[in-house]
């Protein structure tokens, strides 16, 4: 045991102490704050851009179906006639929108045409489409000689109020929370093991090759250095996750007051006092629906399952990185050991979103209860609700995998980490489980 807490030790501080883990601790938050403001940055410009769209309107119907937004403003160019607008419309103007003039109305829909210098944006496009379209409902009601305001009148939208048995409610936003905390979770665990099970492979070849294992060896048993290693990067993995989550959480609220609390003064002002009055009660509203629907998540059974399972599905997986390193050379020759090793990550993550549509159908139940999946898909169905005896089951076939694969991996540790010079095959390491 003293051996063992040596090995961590040791592990641990060459983990954190080494510079590129000090450099990537330090600016990883930076960067992902960095891109997250950039994005913020560009989303802001683009929506300052104002694209200024002419149309000629030969049929005198659509005049007024254009009207200017913050981001699109319609110039009114029949007058001129298609050829001049053409011009000027290339000099000058984003695009020039041409509706001919036509006695049938869908025989019209289809011969619109959009000209400009580059090709246009979708978003553009969709929503002139969306204009006309409308218009042209319109117009069709009205030549059936039906009030277009009394159509108006009958449509109406429809909010369904969900409620289980038990009388608990739920909305929208209650669903989107549920996907995103169980999401995050999800790849969280999934970035972890990637990250730290391929780090835990990298250093057993780095001391194989440099052949300072041949002296460990000789000190330790093979199964407690393959287990310090395990732990002592799950540790110093840990420690940088947290570092991160703080960093990240500061920076994250900082930028977020940075670019919203200036655009929402500034708007708000420009607003008669009964539109902000109304907003700021719809908001009122809002904050209370997510902080009921928070309060509804399970989140103790959210905490508690992420530490087993985060755990669980470390060990599991580091154990096989580390019989990888163990069985080869270098670490051009873990390419055909990897593939299996990541497939059920793979399915896990694309199994998740199928978790998200139906998080009780039979796919996401046995995903989440097969143990080289369940880390991942049983925390994306958790705040779904999931059965008590599911949750036992799955977390007992989790400790017993984890059990046999660490049995596993330390057979092939203890011969394949005194062996050199050959590529092992599958039918090779399956002979070592033997010795």
């Amino acid at each position: 045991m003293d051996k063992l807490k040596l090995i961590i030790k040791r592990e641990f501080f060459a983990k954190v102490k080494n510079k590129s883990f000090i450099v990537m601790t330090a600016l990883s938050p930076l960067m992902v704050v960095g891109l997250f403001s950039l994005i913020i940055f560009l989303n802001e410009k683009n929506a300052e851009e104002i694209r200024a769209i002419a149309f000629v309107d030969e049929s005198q119907k659509f005049s007024d179906a254009f009207e200017d937004s913050d981001a699109v403003k319609y110039i009114d160019l029949t007058s001129l006639g298609i050829e001049q607008a053409k011009v000027k419309t290339k000099e000058f103007y984003y695009g020039l929108l041409v509706i001919p003039k036509s006695d049938s109305l869908n025989e019209l829909s289809n011969n619109i045409t959009f000209f400009s210098n580059d090709t246009p944006s979708l978003t553009v496009l969709n929503s002139i489409e969306s204009k006309l379209e409308k218009k042209i409902r319109n117009l069709k009601i009205a030549q059936l000689q039906i009030d277009v305001d009394k159509i108006k009148s009958i449509e109406t939208k429809v909010t369904i109020d969900a409620e289980n048995f038990s009388g608990e409610k739920s909305s929208k936003i209650g669903s989107i929370l549920r996907m995103a905390a169980g999401g995050g979770f999800g790849y969280l665990i999934f970035m972890f093991i990637i990250i730290y099970g391929t780090s835990v492979m990298r250093s057993v070849i780095e001391e194989k090759t440099s052949r300072i294992i041949e002296v460990i060896i000789s000190s330790v048993k093979p199964f407690q250095l393959m287990m310090g290693k395990i732990i002592g990067n799950a540790m110093a993995g840990i420690l940088q996750f947290i570092i991160w989550m703080v960093i990240g959480g500061i920076l994250l609220t900082a930028i977020t007051l940075y670019f919203g609390v200036g655009d929402v003064s500034s708007s708000s002002a420009q607003m008669a006092p009964e539109m902000v009055q109304q907003m700021q009660q719809s908001s009122n509203n809002d904050l209370q629906l997510i902080l009921q629907e928070i309060k509804n998540l399970p989140i103790l059974t959210m905490f508690f399952s992420f530490i087993v399972y985060f755990l669980g599905g470390y060990l599991i997986y580091s154990s096989i990185y580390a019989a990888i390193g163990a069985a080869v050379d270098s670490e051009t020759d873990t390419q055909q050991f990897m593939m299996p090793v990541l497939t059920p990550l793979v399915i896990a993550i694309y199994v998740g979103f199928s978790v998200i549509e139906n998080p009780h159908g039979p796919i996401a139940v046995a995903f989440s209860l097969f143990p080289l999946t369940s880390p991942i898909v049983m925390l994306m169905r958790i705040p779904f609700g999931v059965p008590w005896w599911q949750l036992i089951t799955s977390i007992t076939l989790l400790i017993i995998t984890f059990i046999g694969m660490v049995w596993f991996a330390a057979k092939i540790y203890r011969v394949g980490i005194l062996m050199y010079g050959k590529k092992p095959s599958y039918k090779e390491i399956y002979k070592w489980l033997k010795y």
